[in-house]
């Protein structure tokens, strides 16, 4: 008996992992969008954390032959997780952990002022020694897709390296499930990979102009290989998912630094056996049911047979450490997260303060009504959403947060 549901359309059809948890109304329709297009391969597949996005469904994996849709791939290309296990004990923690979220917002610029303009907290005013040899190694690939197109290069790049972000993006510290201390993050290619997708996006649009009513929606315009611009949009995406992954770990060798100050009272600790670093906003070229694809995870994380990911709850729920499957209907992928339950902004109409206070109970974070559309209950509940994918991954870790920085 298969743990999936087979939706049927005019298209390809769609296999979703989502028993237990609602797909709205508006995402279905966005996937049964994707699977009626012709570069679709044998199925779309669908994760328990599936909802509406821009563009196309968060938690979705979407196979095309020999073309790309740069809307699925997103605008935050690269997006992903990283988490390292360290030998700390929870009653190696000190009493209160306001000092220690605060010595890891000092560590790394997060969230955005000034509309991202001079003086922005969320980008970097000197370049660290670290963060410029990082790009010195990003740069000449950079400064090439700057040179055939001059908009990718008019705005942050190296600033925004080692740097959080806005929204969902946020560095834990976390307890496993035996007390050992995790420090983990959620990142992806900042404002260099927004400059990228926005870019490429309106050139598969211009490409398909005279197209676009074919489609069942503009925002699946595609490029299809040999054309003028996919070779170009493939190595921008590349470097993007480069970018992004050496985001994070500046990121978090920046969170450790700060972790290690003898200010914040912890004792000298080193690093666990496990890390993990993996995207779930990205395109690759992949061999499924005998053939070479491009697969577009949007919010999915790849889990071949013994991957490690990471599915993180809310801010105020638990969190995974999961080893993948190899479940080949899936394409090996499983879900990303909780999944959004609501938009940011009815999250905002419907909870207050004393809500939230409530949900982040015993949390060190920010309890402020800029961050109420992150609300624990502006999320898919997450047992929920990891019953619905016993078959794609396994739990190696579960992790539950006791501190939390977001952008």
């Amino acid at each position: 008996m298969t743990s999936y549901d087979v939706i049927e359309t005019d298209g390809v059809p769609i296999k979703a992992w989502t028993r237990g948890v609602a797909i709205e109304d508006a995402a279905r329709q966005q996937l049964e969008n994707v699977a009626r297009l012709p570069i679709i391969f044998h199925h779309v597949a669908v994760m328990p954390d599936v909802h509406f996005g821009i563009g196309a469904t968060v938690g979705s994996v979407v196979p095309t032959e020999r073309a790309i849709i740069p809307a699925a791939v997103g605008v935050d290309i690269g997006c992903g997780m990283m988490a390292v296990e360290t030998t700390l004990a929870a009653s190696q923690l000190p009493d209160t952990l306001r000092p220690l979220r605060t010595a890891i917002e000092r560590a790394v610029p997060h969230g955005r002022t000034a509309n991202g303009g001079r003086g922005d907290r969320g980008a970097w005013h000197d370049i660290p020694a670290d963060v410029a040899r990082a790009w010195a190694q990003l740069a000449d690939e950079y400064e090439e897709l700057t040179d055939k197109h001059k908009r990718l290069g008019q705005g942050n790049d190296v600033n925004h390296l080692a740097t959080l972000g806005t929204g969902n993006h946020f560095i834990e510290v976390c307890l496993d499930e035996r007390d050992r201390v995790w420090f983990m993050l959620h990142s992806g290619s900042r404002g260099v990979g927004n400059r990228i997708g926005t870019y490429f996006i309106d050139l598969a649009r211009d490409d398909m102009k005279h197209h676009l009513k074919d489609l069942p929606d503009k925002n699946l315009a595609y490029l299809r290989e040999g054309s003028a611009h996919f070779a170009d949009y493939v190595e921008a995406v590349d470097w993007a998912q480069r970018y992004a992954r050496r985001n994070r770990e500046l990121m978090m060798q920046h969170v450790l630094t700060a972790a290690r100050d003898e200010a914040i009272g912890l004792p000298p600790f080193e690093l666990g056996e496990l890390a993990v670093n993996c995207h779930h906003n990205y395109v690759e070229r992949e061999h499924h049911f005998g053939k070479d694809v491009f697969v577009t995870r949007k919010g999915a994380v790849r889990a071949r047979l013994g991957d490690l990911g990471i599915i993180p709850g809310s801010m105020g729920a638990r969190s995974f450490i999961v080893r993948g499957k190899g479940e080949r209907e899936s394409f090996c992928s499983c879900s990303h997260g909780a999944g959004r339950a609501m938009s940011r902004g009815e999250a905002k109409r419907r909870f207050t303060l004393d809500d939230h206070a409530r949900a982040t109970e015993g949390i060190e974070c920010r309890k402020d009504a800029s961050v109420i559309d992150e609300t624990p209950m502006a999320y898919k509940p997450i047992d929920a959403v990891m019953a619905a994918q016993t078959d794609l991954v396994d739990v190696v870790h579960e992790l539950r947060q006791v501190v939390c920085v977001k952008g």
